[in-house]
């Protein structure tokens, strides 16, 4: 009797809290963002409220009250189920709840809750700091890296239940505990800023597992752990000095987003009669001669038939966008973004959003993912020295130019007059079209292209080669997960082989990198040259913020320094076949007055200046220059 008298009890509580008024409300009317914030200087926010059972919704009457903030208008949209509600909020308005009264022609007015929270203390310091060329970026994909919560691995009433080690397409269950539980790992590492695949939700039926179809822009995805598991993630790196960097996504979303299932307006993506593609072809952005059809091709047409070109010149969709970033800033701490297919974007939107985070944050940074062919192609999409009508706000990108015609043909390409590491000397040469090369974001390679082990045929010395470079070259230097311990993987013939586990991420793992279990002798001795180069970086002046100088390749030996007035740094890279004798005196513009050199690496190595050093085929010295 008394069990059963605990069961009911258990029972009427439970309906107690599901049909309290708070949650009833909340179910039939939801409000984007779902809360603000007191002190911004984005103070007019519009409220995207949604009623999903309601398609007389936007008939409704709206009333607003809370000291300090006022209704401005309210926007009857074209879909009877939302209204846009557009708020000012002063500078004298105070934390609280914003009571806001929807009533109907017929029936019972519905009251709800809508939250102004304090915005966060020490933006620029403890956040929203930026991220800058004295940061070494680690990047992850959160479902392939760690399994720290085993709990999330499948969360009920999500479209997409795989989980399943053995295929490269499926869910494998790393999460953001995952992340949090080897934040030692990667500071001793050497990184100071971590860049992560999007967490948002990505509610799709399949291929979740990379985070780029968003389906709800104001909740990190459950299986990684929700809200907080991202907030205790920022909290965690912001106490180790360490920087938060979000992958954000203004050109598309998933298909399952609600605004594309339930449309607010027509026009809220980009509309064709039969499904169009995008051309992937950046050249009729900035190409005089261009037809209209092909600009208007690579800028609203389809990513993939699942991911809808959201339509950046419709007010509304700029608004939820830009407020989102906003938002995100404040909710997570953020210290900067990398965005997603920056030249698919409508660009003069994209400078709006860049502006809008900068007025807010001066510190912060952004970089655009603009995989493009040829530097002025890339500097056409960031701050430059061009003159040309249309002027990019975007601080920095990701230098696809460096690495698709820089490092990667050093390394792997004969010396010719125009071909090996030529093509990298010519590639920095150019440097002279951005307004700062130094926010550009170099790397070896990253979550959609062919893993640099693998690109430089398993060759060891090569390898260490590239990531000598990264760590030394100007710019903000990248690293893609699993570099460091010799993961390998083509993107041929799927994109999945690039993006498998990090080894010791998943309990019972028989290689374990972030204990040392297992690895082979090759992998230890690269994770040590990374921990050895890139804790060295963390403290050199002349590479974190000095100037750089490189002298014309001759046969395969390519020479450049990195000096202030404290340190100079020398980097000499061999990329013949043949041994190469080096005679400091050859570069006396730089190393005259110097007469020691100390490699920097886990094997250290003094050389005396007086007399040439020999360096064997595809080896790499960075070295201290000491008087």
């Amino acid at each position: 009797m008394q069990k059963r008298l605990f069961t009911i009890a258990l029972l009427a509580a439970a309906l107690v809290v599901y049909f309290s008024p708070e949650l009833m409300a909340q179910a039939a009317v939801q409000l984007y963002p779902p809360h603000w914030f007191t002190d911004m200087k984005w103070n007019k926010v519009q409220i995207l409220a949604y009623a999903p059972n309601n398609g007389a919704f936007n008939q409704q009457q709206v009333t607003l009250k809370h000291r300090g903030v006022t209704l401005d208008k309210v926007h009857q949209l074209e879909n009877g189920k939302y209204l846009a509600l557009d708020l000012t909020i002063t500078p004298d308005a105070q934390p609280g709840k914003v009571s806001i009264l929807f009533t109907p022609k017929k029936g019972r007015a519905l009251s709800m809750e809508w939250q102004l929270l304090p915005k966060l203390q020490g933006g620029g310091k403890d956040y929203a700091q930026g991220v800058t060329a004295e940061d070494f970026v680690y990047l992850l994909m959160p479902d392939r890296f760690s399994n720290g919560d085993t709990k999330n691995d499948r969360i009920a009433g999500m479209r997409d239940q795989s989980l399943d080690r053995d295929s490269i397409f499926l869910r494998h269950g790393g999460d953001l505990q995952g992340v949090i539980n080897h934040l030692d790992y990667l500071q001793n590492l050497g990184v100071t800023a971590l860049w992560m695949t999007p967490p948002l939700e990505n509610d799709m039926p399949n291929r979740t597992e990379h985070g780029y179809a968003c389906t709800n822009h104001y909740k990190i995805d459950p299986r990684l752990g929700g809200n907080d598991a991202y907030k205790k993630l920022s909290d965690a790196l912001h106490q180790r000095g360490m920087k938060l960097i979000q992958d954000a996504v203004y050109n598309h979303m998933g298909s399952f987003h609600f605004t594309f299932i339930d449309l607010p307006t027509q026009d809220w993506v980009h509309q064709w009669d039969t499904y169009t593609n995008t051309t992937y072809k950046d050249q009729p952005l900035f190409d005089p001669y261009h037809a209209d059809i092909d600009r208007k091709k690579m800028l609203e047409g389809w990513f993939v038939p699942t991911m809808p070109d959201l339509n950046q010149n419709n007010p509304y969709v700029a608004n939820f966008l830009i407020q989102h970033a906003l938002w995100c800033v404040q909710e997570f701490g953020l210290d900067g973004f990398r965005i997603d297919t920056y030249p698919y974007n409508d660009l003069n939107f994209m400078n709006r959003c860049n502006q809008a985070l900068l007025n807010e944050y001066p510190n912060i940074t952004m970089f655009g993912e603009t995989w493009v062919h040829g530097m002025l192609n890339q500097a056409y999409f960031v701050e430059n020295n061009l003159n040309i009508p249309f002027k990019s706000n975007l601080p920095g990108v990701t230098d696809f130019q460096t690495n698709l015609y820089g490092i990667t043909k050093a390394v792997n390409e004969p010396f010719g007059w125009t071909e090996g590491v030529n093509k990298l000397y010519v590639t920095l040469s150019n440097d002279y079209v951005y307004k700062d090369p130094m926010r550009n974001v170099i790397f070896l390679d990253n979550h959609d292209k062919t893993r640099f082990f693998t690109e430089v045929g398993e060759n060891l010395n090569k390898h260490k080669m590239g990531l000598a470079w990264l760590l030394t070259c100007r710019g903000i230097p990248q690293m893609y997960y699993g570099t460091e311990v010799l993961m390998a993987g083509s993107t041929w013939p799927f994109d999945g082989y690039v993006r498998l586990d990090f080894p010791g991420g998943w309990q019972g793992d028989k290689v374990n990198a972030f204990t040392r279990q297992g690895l082979s002798p090759n992998q230890t001795d690269v994770l040590d040259y990374v921990t050895a180069l890139a804790n060295f970086r963390k403290k050199s002046s002349a590479i974190k913020t000095g100037k750089m100088m490189q002298y014309v390749p001759q046969d395969g030996l390519y020479v450049y320094f990195r000096y202030d007035e404290q340190q100079t740094v020398m980097c000499i890279m061999n990329t013949s076949t043949q041994t190469k004798e080096v005679n400091f005196a050859d570069y006396a513009q730089r190393t005259a007055g110097f007469s020691q050199a100390i490699s920097i690496s886990n094997k250290p190595q003094a050389y005396n200046m007086s007399a040439p050093i020999s360096l064997d085929s595809y080896q790499m010295l960075v070295l201290e220059l000491k008087r």
